[in-house]
């Protein structure tokens, strides 16, 4: 039998993502065949797989962990907020609907087929199968057709390890009191905790951990230092997106949109020596004296204009133009960038049409199918190969189409200004190519190209995996995973 084993969060953030990579990375590396499995995931920061499906960007870090290419039916349901009570709903790679937050509680219970039905397929391929939870099973008002966290254990009769954040403060609370609010059937399933995130010497928390397992009942698999090579690993929440990378002297300035998306594009960036990258949050300007001003995805294009706008980022992008510096969108901030972008059957949200910011000589009009693809470009300026991946929906067309910045085949993609100093293009993922990433910041003026990007996540990964073989008990864990309910 295909050996399981979940990682649910006593609250959200917790670290089950990275944990999860890690212990992917820790049985590849003793030669089991793994797989990672999360069955509900929210965040706009989607990866491609090779089938042209999308699926969240830590499932695609975890199946890199495992050795595999990622595939659809490793997130079988991701969530894509549209608005503060909305979102988008992917099924096994593909759109299905969008729903608000109460209709889809509804929706929910329809979905476990999908998501079983993916579990099933991984489990065929490999000996185990490690599963990350969403959130916390202590949510317990949302129990009732749960697919993210207990629902799911249960239905697909998988142990779970709980995980808690000690950084925060109150991880024996955090706990001790997941298990007080679950009701008996789910905390039988529950066979051990880990604490995580711990900072100074592990060996303080020696008394507390004895109590959370006195109090529990459940095996303790170890407190884990903090890991400080994390930052080198994509992160999937923009919680978790990164305000500065670099101390080049080449600056970079990215404006935090509301509804940011694949903000990925950004961490080869922030790991170049000769580059610096700074995020800006809401409220506060755009530096004018940067070099490059990069625009990112966003999954709500025209809301997230009226946010740019709403914060004066419109007028700085201005200024800082005057003063020399070039400007980048990409995606949504490819759409940002035109004259007018055009929603007439309201599939972002309310059907219209808006301004643009009139940098670019193209307009967008949204359209129903979405792309999803895989996309080998060449870099029309340098004819450096490039690879990257589209998800996105909308045509764009206009005069500037005729000074692409790429080309895909014999087609153009996306497009530069007359005075070159305005790019936008609709592939995320370019900068992850180190000639590609090389060849645009020298062209620019930058030095770049000094580091094997992949080469590092690589490495970054296997540091995780030595680090939980270090501090957790990862033969407790494969033997939670093997055992059966």
């Amino acid at each position: 039998m295909t050996a399981t084993v979940m990682i649910q969060g006593a609250g959200s953030n917790v670290g089950k993502s990275l944990l999860v990579a890690g212990f992917c990375r820790v049985f590849a590396r003793r030669g089991l065949t793994v797989r990672p499995f999360k069955p509900q995931n929210m965040s706009n920061n989607a990866a491609v797989t090779p089938d042209g499906s999308e699926i969240g960007r830590a499932q695609a870090l975890q199946a890199m962990a495992c050795g595999v290419p990622p595939s659809v039916h490793m997130n079988p349901v991701l969530l894509k907020p549209e608005s503060e009570t909305g979102a988008q709903v992917v099924v096994q790679g593909k759109r299905l609907t969008t729903a608000r937050a109460r209709d889809y509680a509804a929706l929910k219970p329809q979905l476990m087929g999908a998501v079983l039905d993916s579990f099933a397929r991984l489990k065929a391929e490999a000996d185990l199968v490690i599963v990350e939870g969403a959130g916390s099973p202590a949510e317990v008002n949302l129990r009732a057709g749960d697919i993210a966290n207990m629902g799911f254990a249960q239905a697909a009769r998988v142990p779970v390890v709980l995980a808690g954040d000690i950084d925060r403060g109150g991880v024996i609370a955090q706990i001790v009191g997941t298990q007080s609010v679950l009701d008996p059937d789910d905390n039988a399933l529950i066979k051990g905790f880990l604490i995580n995130k711990f900072r100074g010497d592990p060996r303080l928390f020696d008394d507390g951990y004895a109590l959370i397992a006195r109090r529990t009942g459940w095996t303790g698999l170890g407190v884990l230092p903090w890991f400080p090579q994390a930052h080198r690993l994509p992160a999937e929440d923009a919680a978790d997106l990164r305000r500065k990378g670099g101390a080049g002297n080449f600056r970079i300035v990215v404006p935090q949109l509301n509804r940011i998306a694949n903000f990925d594009d950004l961490d080869p960036l922030m790991a170049e020596p000769g580059v610096s990258v700074e995020v800006i949050a809401p409220g506060h300007p755009l530096p004018v004296e940067a070099d490059l001003i990069l625009i990112p995805g966003s999954k709500s294009t025209i809301a997230d204009l009226a946010h740019l706008r709403a914060q004066g980022w419109d007028i700085d992008i201005r200024a800082a133009l005057r003063r020399g510096a070039r400007v980048l969108g990409l995606c949504g901030g490819y759409q940002m960038l035109g004259r007018r972008i055009a929603d007439p059957d309201g599939i972002e949200g309310p059907a219209g049409s808006v301004e643009g910011l009139g940098l670019l000589a193209v307009d967008t009009v949204m359209q129903g199918d979405k792309r999803v693809t895989l996309t080998d470009a060449v870099h029309a300026a340098s004819g450096t190969a490039a690879q990257g991946y589209e998800i996105h929906i909308g045509v764009t067309d206009g005069p500037d189409r005729a000074r692409p910045l790429f080309r895909v085949g014999d087609q153009p993609e996306g497009a530069i200004s007359a005075d070159g100093r305005v790019m936008g293009s609709y592939l995320h993922g370019l900068f992850s190519g180190d000639g590609f990433r090389a060849a645009f910041l020298q062209g620019l003026g930058a030095s770049g190209g000094g580091i094997a990007y992949a080469e590092g996540v690589e490495a970054a990964l296997d540091a995780l995996a030595d680090h939980l073989e270090e501090h957790a008990d990862c033969d407790a864990l494969l033997r939670i995973a093997r055992a059966p309910l």
